[in-house]
């Protein structure tokens, strides 16, 4: 399913490895992992030694040198093997992201070749309690100390944590001009003091857990500052930008994987005299899923294409419209393809049943449909805002 008039021969290879990767672990190993209350550690290794993991990162700090386009394709393969890789979008997407855009050379040298190599890992903070992921709500605060930082809040619905060396946190701190507001980010080590983490049960199956984060009167050296504190949203939609098209690639590789299930059912299972993938009642939905997921990547390819080639503003708008897309043509087809399995669509041999919850999870996260809807609508629109 590559486009050759948008990837390169390049794009291309690495697509076919990433796919070839994918096949030898698969729908299977990702179930039993899963089962096993395990992490995909095994296939995070090899996609590493591979250097499929930092295909995003900067030459000079051990990554590919490739930018969103190329760590989005390894996710989309990843996905349509059923064995996607969540961390993909959280560490070297988001975390690795933003710290080749604004870290400090020592930041860098110090996160980036991990990241890139697959030896650590980095989370990402941003959803509270009663904010989400509105950035103009959160309550986590950061206080100056003499030379430290003093962070405290909370936050839920953070992927990885326990897996992760580090979570970058999204805090706000005091302007004294102005006595607003602003984001800043800070490294926060796993077992730094005060910081605490407890899991959140949920029907997702997945391996990687889900956790509520509390601050309490966390300290960090100055150096846990990532970027400049007055640079406020600037250089926390450079992580959330890719965020969103990461998202997308996730979409589009578990819609993939599904809807090549049904097709391969619907070619072999046969009730009357045809196959029932003969039947239009079949087919025609199975072929709008197809349609609905080409235009998704497209999108996708977009914003991607836009955000490597420095274009913050476009691809803010195409990474929401591509993660809009991609969600939606993702429930599509998950839903059709169980539908078409019928009964065995449910069943845990044929593996569909968990992605029906899986593949909400991309209409809900990192933001909602309704809040990408709210930012077209005004900001693409030029409508008035209703909040």
């Amino acid at each position: 399913m590559s486009n050759p008039v948008i990837e390169t021969e390049e794009q291309r290879a690495l697509r076919e490895a990433v796919a070839a990767l994918g096949k030898r672990y698969g729908r299977e190993y990702f179930a039993r992992v899963v089962a096993e209350g395990a992490h995909t550690d095994e296939l995070w290794a090899e996609a590493a030694k591979l250097g499929y993991l930092g295909v995003n990162l900067p030459e000079e700090y051990g990554g590919g040198g490739g930018g969103i386009v190329e760590l989005s394709l390894v996710l989309e393969e990843l996905g349509a093997a059923g064995c996607p890789l969540l961390m993909l979008v959280v560490s070297p997407a988001i975390c690795g992201t933003v710290i080749a855009r604004f870290g400090t050379e020592e930041q860098k040298r110090a996160w980036l070749p991990g990241l890139a190599d697959g030896s650590r890992k980095m989370a990402f903070g941003i959803t509270e309690p009663d904010a989400g992921s509105n950035s103009h709500r959160i309550t986590t605060t950061a206080r100056k100390d003499g030379g430290d930082w003093v962070l405290n809040g909370r936050k839920v619905f953070i992927s990885g944590v326990d897996i992760a060396d580090a979570t970058l946190i999204v805090g706000r701190t005091e302007d004294a001009r102005t006595g607003r507001l602003k984001p800043c980010l800070f490294i926060v080590p796993r077992e730094t003091p005060g910081f605490g983490r407890s899991p959140i049960a949920m029907e997702l199956a997945a391996p990687e857990k889900q956790f509520e984060l509390t601050l309490d009167e966390v300290r960090l050296p100055a150096e846990a500052l990532v970027g400049d504190e007055d640079a406020g949203l600037l250089q926390l939609f450079a992580g959330l930008n890719p965020e969103r098209i990461m998202t997308a690639a996730f979409a589009l590789g578990m819609g993939r994987y599904a809807l090549d299930r049904a097709l391969d059912y619907a070619r072999t299972r046969q009730v009357w005299k045809e196959p029932i993938g003969a039947h239009q009642a079949l087919a025609h939905p199975l072929a709008q899923a197809h349609i609905e997921l080409e235009l998704a990547r497209l999108m996708m390819q977009k914003a991607a294409h836009l955000y490597d080639s420095g274009d913050d503003m476009g691809a803010g708008e195409a990474a929401n419209m591509a993660k809009y897309a991609a969600a939606e043509a993702a429930v599509h087809a998950v839903d059709q393809a169980v539908h078409t399995l019928g009964g065995n669509g449910l069943t845990q041999e044929y593996g569909l049943a968990s992605l029906v919850t899986a593949a909400r999870v991309a209409r809900i996260a990192p933001v909602s449909r309704e809040m990408i809807l709210n930012f077209i609508s005004h900001q693409s629109l030029g409508l008035p805002k209703s909040y």
